[in-house]
């Protein structure tokens, strides 16, 4: 029943002073644009003994695992808009010779692939120094094996 159909003496607020009936009011309306949640909003400590929480987007990783996710999701995307171009060339042009189209998209990523390979071959040994104290033996040998099945045999 709404409240002006009600007898004066059942309706909220009757027999109220003005003053009461703003309090009142007042009440009714922060609760009612108050959140159903309650929502801490004090700062949070930089530190402390609890521990992280996984944030929604990508997984927690190494940085050199996300250093290699960013390389291949380029490398991926690089890839995507060569072989879009290349589509596109040989649809527009509805003669083009996929050879070609192939030799002359896939070049950039040949010549690139063939500086990676030039630069880690002329990349310099890294110095190795060993401060030792009292007699010491040092066994530098380097074995290498090929083959599916491989024996090591490591006796002196």
């Amino acid at each position: 029943m709404h409240p002006k159909n009600m007898p004066s003496s059942n309706r909220p607020g009757a027999g109220m002073t003005e003053e009461e009936a703003a309090v009142l009011a007042h009440r009714i309306i922060t609760d009612a644009y108050r959140p159903a949640a309650y929502r801490d909003t004090s700062p949070v400590p930089a530190h402390g003994d609890t521990p992280p929480v996984v944030q929604p987007g990508r997984p927690p990783m190494s940085q050199a695992a996300t250093d290699t996710s960013v390389l291949m999701l380029t490398g991926a995307t690089a890839t995507a808009m060569v072989g879009g171009t290349t589509a596109l060339v040989m649809y527009a042009s509805q003669f083009a010779d996929p050879v070609v189209c192939g030799l002359v998209f896939g070049a950039p990523t040949t010549l690139v692939l063939a500086l990676a390979r030039l630069t880690k071959h002329t990349r310099p040994e890294p110095e190795i120094h060993h401060h030792y104290e009292g007699p010491v033996h040092q066994d530098q040998r380097t074995i290498t094996t090929r083959g599916v099945w491989a024996t090591t045999n490591n006796q002196q």
